[in-house]
């Protein structure tokens, strides 16, 4: 497998799914890796990333009152997440960073920019 990124080095969505087809591939997991047991999987890591908020109520942007190990365990959950959702979109075959894109398009015909010229009420 390639050496991990570390600091400074861009990731794509290529970079990740590269490094997770390698990563089941040397640990001889591709034959775990069907679609329902990824989704299955991601479903879990997001139950795992809800539990870290169940109990916070409302949470500042930034976390400003977080401790840092509480924003590494975070991390890690978010990727946890992040990770299974590339694996699934590579083994189902979607090309995840192409259909996000195509979804920012389709969301901004559904969701126009409002007019900022207001309205005159009668």
């Amino acid at each position: 497998m390639t050496e991990v990124l570390e600091g400074d080095e861009t990731v794509t969505l290529k970079v990740l799914k590269q490094k997770m087809h390698d990563f089941a591939q040397e640990r001889d997991w591709e034959r775990h890796h069907s679609p329902r047991n990824l989704l299955l999987a991601l479903v879990g890591e997001v139950g795992e990333l809800s539990e870290i908020f169940q109990w916070k109520g409302e949470v500042a942007k930034g976390l400003p009152d977080w401790k840092e190990e509480e924003k590494v365990h975070l991390g890690e959950e978010l990727s946890d997440v992040l990770l299974y959702l590339v694996r699934l979109s590579d083994i189902c075959g979607i090309d995840l960073g192409q259909a996000a894109l195509r979804k920012i398009r389709l969301n901004a015909i559904k969701y126009p920019i409002p007019d900022p010229t207001p309205t005159p009420k009668p």
